[in-house]
């Protein structure tokens, strides 16, 4: 089993908007879409994870019980937590991501009444610039 190092974990840019135990939560998922976490890896204990990421302990420690909850991460009694085992790293984890993200975008473009076909031409325009295909695909 392989252990997760802390440049995997990375860092995140706390968004006070929101809870942080939940941007810990959605950054895990990310870590799980991208394959970037494994089924079977062992993550950091609570208190090393809330030292990399610079959060109150408590704050970590709720994380980590939101991602047990949800399926992400299973403890056994006390062995280190690790990504859950036969977890998929792209399906529904990834898809709910996209989809979260694209719904905050709507509701954010649709307070200004942007028509469609100049919204789509902005995000294909900023998807290339950013890195992306900007590729469409018939499926």
């Amino acid at each position: 089993m392989r252990l997760v190092s802390r440049d995997d974990i990375g860092s995140i840019a706390i968004d006070h908007r929101s809870p942080v135990y939940l941007q810990v939560v959605r950054h895990f998922k990310e870590l799980i879409a991208t394959g970037k976490l494994q089924a079977g890896e062992v993550i950091p204990s609570r208190r090393e994870l809330a030292a990399w990421l610079n959060i109150n302990p408590n704050t970590a420690q709720r994380a980590y019980k939101e991602m047990e909850d949800q399926g992400l991460i299973v403890t056994e009694g006390n062995s280190a937590s690790r990504g859950t085992p036969g977890r998929a790293t792209r399906g529904p984890g990834r898809s709910e991501l996209i989809e979260a993200e694209v719904e905050a975008f709507v509701r954010a473009v649709r307070k200004i009444d942007v028509p469609l076909e100049e919204l789509i031409g902005l995000l294909r325009k900023k998807y290339d610039a950013t890195g992306g295909t900007g590729g469409t695909r018939d499926d």
